[in-house]
């Protein structure tokens, strides 16, 4: 299908994109990497009136650590999540989910911002800025408003967001050396959508015991799901094959995954303990590993 016929202005700075959203309204719709806006627009899921383009507002773009915090601006591209080095360093989960998300054309223009703004369940941001402990940072005119993650997505491609916000930046606590991060996924092909994904965090002590642990599904849910009872079922523990088996008999409480195209519940359900299995494994204690 043809795109509706649309009008079309740039905004340089915050104080004009609120100029312009105050004059346009509901009637505006903004665009930043667009690659899930140019597929509701041909299908005409979106029949905005004009398109308020924001890629050129320095205020939402860089990376940068200050006082132990990775801040990553919205405009932040897939494609520089999987390279810069700051991500690698601070938050190496992110830097391990770019490639898994979609394409290379995808990835070169879809934005963080964009991303976490659509909250499309089956993707791999949202889920990894839960897992992360990360904080949200919405910017309207009225100033400033930090969100944490976990609170930020509130159902089915539904945040937090006002009407009048727009997400800022992202910003992660720093990492530690003992810090373990990992992405997994199920799709059917390379670049597709995930039946289902796990992005997990968690921290090894010195006797290998397990402490903070976050296991975020994607996929299996209206958004981003915190297994907080399967986490439960980690934390304290030496990280060995008992207590991963623990984990997946958890997670019969933490989901209820709904019917969709890809299969029924239960199959989502199998599928999320192969993925805890499979992301955990590779941190079992020493020991285990030799027998």
């Amino acid at each position: 299908m043809k795109w509706p016929a649309i009008g079309y202005a740039r905004a340089t700075s915050l104080d004009e994109l609120w100029r312009l959203q105050a004059e346009h309204g509901a009637a505006a719709q903004l665009l930043a990497g667009g690659q899930t806006l140019l597929a509701t627009l041909a299908f005409r899921l979106s029949d905005p009136k004009i398109l308020l383009d924001i890629t050129r507002i320095a205020a939402l773009r860089g990376i940068a650590v200050q006082d132990g915090v990775l801040r990553i601006g919205a405009l932040t591209r897939h494609a520089e999540l999987g390279r810069d080095p700051l991500v690698a360093q601070h938050a190496p989960l992110l830097a391990e989910a770019a490639p898994l998300i979609a394409h290379p054309a995808i990835r070169n223009r879809g934005t963080i911002g964009g991303s976490l703004a659509y909250a499309d369940p089956a993707a791999e941001l949202p889920a990894c800025v839960v897992a992360l402990g990360a904080t949200i940072v919405a910017v309207s005119p009225r100033g400033e408003r930090r969100v944490p993650a976990e609170a930020f997505f509130t159902g089915l491609l539904q945040t937090a967001l006002a009407p009048d916000e727009i997400i800022a930046a992202v910003e992660i606590p720093g990492t530690q050396p003992t810090t373990r991060s990992r992405i997994i996924e199920v799709a059917r092909r390379s670049g597709d959508y995930a039946m289902a994904g796990l992005a997990a965090r968690l921290s090894l002590n010195a006797e290998g015991r397990v402490t903070s642990p976050r296991l975020v599904f994607f996929g299996v849910g209206s958004g981003p799901v915190l297994a907080a009872r399967a986490g439960a079922a980690l934390d304290g523990w030496v990280l060995d094959s008992a207590a991963i088996a623990a984990a997946q008999a958890a997670l019969a409480e933490d989901l209820d995954p709904p019917a969709d195209m890809h299969g029924p519940p239960e199959m989502k359900r199998h599928l999320a303990r192969v993925l805890t299995f499979r992301a955990l494994s590779p941190l079992l204690r020493a020991s285990e590993v030799a027998e």
